[in-house]
């Protein structure tokens, strides 16, 4: 562990501040990518994006049917989490 020690360069404090400032802003992303991919509220507005974006590729009754299906989806989550609490 001495040799180490010995073998360590001194590092600039300028160089070392700006390498901590830019390790937090590469985690304040992971954090904030972390917190999109598991917000329910985030997830459910993906779900109806991608509904929105299939509009003109699928029949007008069936992304009718879906939409239905996610609202009825998402408001029995929400029921279900509020009697738990």
């Amino acid at each position: 562990m001495a040799d180490a020690e010995i073998d360590a360069k001194p590092v600039d404090q300028d160089t070392l501040v700006a390498d901590i400032d830019r390790t937090r802003a590469e985690l304040a992303r992971t954090i904030d990518a972390i917190s999109d991919r598991v917000s329910p509220k985030r997830n459910a507005h993906r779900a109806l994006e991608q509904i929105r974006q299939r509009v003109g590729q699928v029949d007008p009754v069936m992304v009718g049917a879906a939409a239905t299906a996610v609202l009825v989806s998402v408001t029995v989550i929400f029921l279900v989490r509020r009697r738990k609490r």
